[in-house]
């Protein structure tokens, strides 16, 4: 594998990494892109539903957990920066292993479930406009012609992405602010309605469940990991980059939580938690707040799913050339890294068209947080002491992960089993198809080298 390389080649495939194409502040606006256009707009009204009336608290407590976490990927990416990142990292730590691939695709998937989850909120926001129901069929056609416009945007360059990003980063950040600010300050700086009804308040299981779904808003930056190769001094900036996306989002999700506290009860909030900021700006600013909200987050959505589909199609191109996954190119132009956006966009865009936000976000979540164990035992197990990693640290992110999990998955297991047993389901599919296919793939060099025709 060539980290550092303009080109990685596998058999006649070729995908070109340009090196130092993402400057910090790009890679920055980047993660936060990605964050901030999820986490918001799309999980706020979510979390609050489960974690009661102590939500913001949720989304601090989500922080500290994702910081735990990105001390891994930091770790493993300061010493080998790769465009590949979780991909390299489970590669260094299992090797070739059907768990590597497995758990790289988990990752790849919980990315595609979050754009898609991106796509659906641009929607169900668009149509506050014109106060549409979030039932309607023009959610997902909205859905789906974002998906498209970002799959538009990414097989021109990493430049025009950078540029998009910087500009909207910027734009969404301040308008986020300046929405939270002005109804705390209509509100007097108070967060008396979210906690004005006491038999709201939500179990402890149902409040640590919460947090899985804060997670999730958090996420994002291992979008940066996995852009490490084409980032300006990878070995010094993706570590920056993380911490400096996950601390900007910690400030703009706690001035959202507790504007959207202070003018919604619980039960208001869990109602419209498909569009919670644009309804927690009515009581204080009427439509005008209203469509205030909405521009801001048909910026963040888009400029989300954007920084999404660049990183989750990069990874998916790394993962054939490292000879994890199989590729087809199905009589279509181009290389592999434009193969692999169009795979990326097409199943985006299927989540989008089929499944609601809560059951996309709770997939996400589901398979992010395995995968995320997956990756602190292998580096834990293998890779602490060649990376410097101290042992408690990834251990706490592992108890971390399994507790919020086990909380989510009770929580989905009396309200939504079906969920469970569809990620279930995808899980045990996705471990099969790498069995499969890296034993034939084994199967295939073996006869090959036996019948005198090694490479």
């Amino acid at each position: 594998m060539n980290d550092h390389g303009s080109a990685v080649k596998t058999g006649k495939k070729t995908s070109s990494y340009k090196a130092g194409s993402l400057t910090l502040a790009g890679t920055v606006a980047m993660g936060t892109g990605v964050m901030i256009g999820a986490g918001i707009f799309a999980l706020t009204g979510q979390v609050a539903e489960l974690s009661g009336p102590l939500f913001p608290l949720a989304f601090l407590i989500a922080a500290v957990i994702s910081g735990f976490s990105a001390y891994t990927y930091i770790k493993v990416s300061n010493k080998y920066p790769s465009a590949g990142g979780i991909a390299m990292i489970l590669q260094k730590a299992y090797g070739p292993a059907t768990v590597t691939g497995a758990a790289a695709l988990m990752m790849a998937f919980s990315m595609i479930i979050n754009e898609s989850l991106v796509a659906r909120t641009f929607g169900t926001y668009t149509l506050q406009l014109f106060d549409v129901g979030r039932d309607s069929i023009l959610v997902p056609i909205l859905a789906i012609g974002l998906i498209i416009f970002a799959f538009l945007v990414n097989i021109a360059s990493n430049k025009i992405i950078g540029s998009i990003s910087s500009v909207t980063a910027i734009l969404k950040i301040g308008g986020i602010l300046i929405f939270s600010l002005a109804i705390l300050w209509a509100a007097g700086f108070t967060f008396e309605s979210a906690q004005s009804a006491p038999e709201s308040a939500a179990s402890p299981t149902g409040f640590i469940a919460g947090i899985a779904l804060a997670i999730l808003a958090f996420k994002g930056f291992t979008t940066i990991t996995n852009s490490g190769g084409e980032v300006v001094h990878p070995e010094k900036n993706v570590g920056r980059a993380i911490m400096i996306s996950l601390a900007i989002c910690l400030l703009v999700y706690m001035a959202v939580a507790f504007a959207v506290g202070s003018t919604l009860g619980i039960d208001e909030i869990a109602a419209a938690k498909d569009y919670a900021l644009a309804e927690a700006a009515r009581p204080a600013f009427g439509d005008y707040g209203v469509w205030f909200t909405v521009a801001i987050a048909i910026i963040a959505t888009a400029s989300g799913l954007l920084a999404s589909v660049f990183a989750v199609s990069r990874m998916l191109a790394m993962l054939t050339d490292m000879e994890l996954i199989p590729h087809r190119h199905f009589g279509m132009p181009g290389g592999i890294q434009t193969h692999t956006l169009v795979y990326t966009v097409i199943a985006a865009g299927l989540l989008a068209a089929f499944f609601d936000l809560g059951r996309i976000a709770s997939l996400g979540a589901i398979f992010y947080l395995v995968m995320d164990i997956v990756i602190h035992w292998g580096v834990f197990r293998y890779l602490r002491k060649d990376v410097g990693a101290q042992g408690w640290v990834l251990l706490s992110a592992i108890f971390f992960d399994v507790v919020v999990l086990g909380a989510f998955l009770m929580m989905k297991a009396n309200s939504d089993p079906w969920i469970i047993v569809i990620a279930f389901v995808g899980i045990v599919i996705i471990v099969g198809f790498e069995k499969y296919y890296l034993s034939n793939k084994r199967s295939l060099t073996d006869a090959n080298t036996h019948g005198g025709h090694g490479n």
